[in-house]
């Protein structure tokens, strides 16, 4: 009778931890392409999305970085995930995307486009496009309004022009940077990351306690 209660105790142990750990997932802001091929003078349209990872969301600020000398901006479309989008191109190098729900106590909980930048390119040469961490926002419906974004999980995407060549080592790269101040989050959240370590070494004294 003891083995089969040592043998369950283990089996729950090593089905709830990778449970708990593995079900909590980053949001972050994507780009659908990662990589784009135009022509000099050409178009090309690239999608602002957003993951929200294990998280509802209730609203995302996008900042798109670029260099102005390779590339102009000529429209911003609303994509389909929120309900309200809005976009500012006046500042040359940077686009800002506003995506954000109607009613406070609805939320977004799946990946989609927040909206799609329509770009022209200017001469030949490498780009990049890259999301200003600093500014951007992805917020979380909760009581804290909560920015969940993880800077390292966005992505940033290269644009050749031309026959390339000429690499604009001086284009906006992503900035993953750590904030100085890491975002707050949810009171649950705290709660729940004080509370999953104490309830692992719980079950491991268990076990222990039941092998000794």
């Amino acid at each position: 009778m003891n083995k089969i209660i040592k043998i369950f105790s283990l089996a729950i142990l090593f089905v709830v931890i990778p449970v708990v750990f593995g079900s909590v997932s980053a949001a972050s802001l994507k780009f659908d392409k990662t990589t784009v091929s135009t022509t000099n003078g050409g178009t090309f349209q690239i999608a602002v999305t957003v993951d929200p990872g294990s998280d509802a969301l209730s609203s995302v600020d996008a900042y798109v970085t670029y260099d102005a000398s390779y590339l102009k901006v000529n429209t911003v479309t609303a994509g389909t995930l929120f309900p309200t989008v809005s976009n500012d191109i006046s500042t040359s190098g940077k686009v800002y995307i506003a995506g954000m729900v109607n009613d406070p106590t609805t939320s977004i909980s799946v990946s989609g486009t927040v909206a799609t930048i329509t770009f022209q390119a200017l001469k030949d040469g490498t780009t990049t496009l890259a999301f200003d961490c600093n500014s951007s926002k992805v917020i979380k419906n909760d009581i804290n309004a909560s920015n969940v974004m993880t800077c390292s999980q966005n992505n940033s995407s290269v644009v050749t022009i031309g026959s390339g060549g000429g690499t604009n080592n001086s284009a906006p790269a992503a900035d993953n940077s750590v904030p100085a101040e890491l975002p707050q989050t949810g009171i649950f959240e705290n709660v729940a990351n004080i509370a999953i370590p104490g309830i692992i070494l719980l079950l491991l004294g268990g076990v222990f306690r039941l092998v000794l």
